[in-house]
Formats: structure tokens, sequence, C-alpha cells
């Protein structure tokens, strides 16, 4: 069975407050995914880059911890050029998953290493794991070498990164197609314009993880949306 992971794009600590009550109220949401977009890798800046100094402000509070722990796992989509720096504030805060994007990383094998190194062997361990994205024109060949570091492969399905409501790209579903052709064994995920009509060929090609933002936060009925997606069903079996 595929998952259905909600995607918050939160322009500031009360925006994500807000958007996770509204979220988490959905009894079936078990996982969320943040976005955390700096501004310069892509834009517009998103909390914790913005507003200035918001992110070490929170952190900064005595306790400090993402809401709704209890009941939910979240992760983050790091688009940002400083992903190793913030890992560990990341984690401290509750996060178990989290995505780096290989176009905002110079040396891959050198980051991925020291990611491991620090945080888990392989790439991940039984509290944390992390995914490479890869965006719609950049070339599979450079997933190569680092598949075996990394517990997943995120494919972005829009063309534009760090806003939601953009266009579903449908040249990613014949990256996807390409990929999983050679690598039947690796989780795939799928963040940006994923919809009813969308998910179905995602889930035909073996997409496991979807990510889903304005589908569901900006839905007359949040509930009904996620309710709907999930009814699908993967004919890949995962």
């Amino acid at each position: 069975m595929a998952r259905f992971v909600p995607a918050v794009l939160p322009s500031s600590r009360e925006d994500l407050e807000k958007t996770l009550a509204m979220i988490t109220a959905i009894p079936a949401v078990d996982r969320v995914q943040i976005d955390a977009v700096d501004g310069r890798f892509a834009s517009p800046a998103s909390w914790p880059y913005a507003p200035d100094k918001a992110f070490r402000t929170f952190i900064a509070e005595p306790g400090a911890m993402l809401p709704y722990l209890d009941r939910i796992a979240y992760e983050v989509d790091l688009m940002s050029l400083d992903g190793e720096k913030t890992i560990g504030t990341w984690l401290d805060l509750g996060v178990t998953r989290l995505t780096f994007h290989i176009e905002g990383i110079p040396d891959v094998g050198r980051f991925l290493a020291s990611v491991c190194r620090r945080y888990g062997a392989s790439g991940f361990t039984p509290l944390v794991s992390f995914g490479l994205a890869l965006n719609i024109d950049t070339d599979l060949a450079s997933l190569e070498p680092h598949l075996s570091e990394v517990s997943y492969i995120q494919f972005m399905g829009i063309t534009r990164i760090g806003r939601q409501g953009q266009p579903f790209d449908h040249r990613v579903l014949k990256k996807i197609h390409s990929f999983r052709s050679r690598h039947p064994e690796v989780v795939i995920q799928v963040d940006g314009g994923v919809s009813l009509d969308t998910a179905r060929p995602l889930l035909a090609l073996g997409v496991s993880d979807l990510i889903v933002g304005s589908g569901i936060v900006r839905a007359s009925d949040p509930a009904a949306s996620f309710a709907a997606l999930e009814s699908l069903q993967s004919p890949y079996g995962v």
C-alpha cells in the first residue's frame, strides 16, 4: 500500500503551527513533511529561513520540539545549501527523515559519508533515514554512486521547486520508469504536483511514498482529499 504524506510549506512558525493543527486533525495522518526553503537554492524562503533568524529563536526556547510527536513522524525536505549544518538541529526537534537535494551538494560522496558517519551507518538507523532528491532536468547518472548510502530517492514532480501548487511535469514519469527498470528494489518517493489524477500513473510505476502539498492543505475539505488519495491502490503491490 502506498503512503500519502501531507506537506507543509510554512511562512512563519505561526503558519507552521496553524497548518499542522489542521493536518493532524485528520485521524489517518501519521506522517508530515516540512518543506524548508532557504531562498538561495530555491525561493522564496520559508520558515525557518524566513522571517530572519526565526529558526534560531525557536530552537533557543527551552525544550523546543515539534508538536504532536506522540503520533506524527516528521520528515524535512531540505531545499537549502546548508543541509549538513542543520541536520543536528532538525533531529533535536524530533525529525526522523531528511531529504537532501543532489543539485545543492558540491561533493555528494563526501557529504553522505560525513552524514552517515555522524548520524547513522549506511545512510540510516532505526530512528533516522536519509534520502536524495532529484530535479526534473538532472541526469539519473548522478544518483548511481550513492544509492547504497540512502534509504530512498525522491523525484521532484514539478519544474520549479520550493512552491506549492505548481503543475505536474509529466516528464518525471519517463524518468521514474527508467530508474525503476534498473533499480526495482529502491524506495521511490515523489514530491510536487501529486493529485488524484497524477497519483495513479505514479503508483503504477511503483512509487511508494507520495508527498502532497496544496492538494491537501489548500483543499476545501482536507480530510476528504486525504481519504480520496488513500483510497487509491498501488498495482505494483507496495
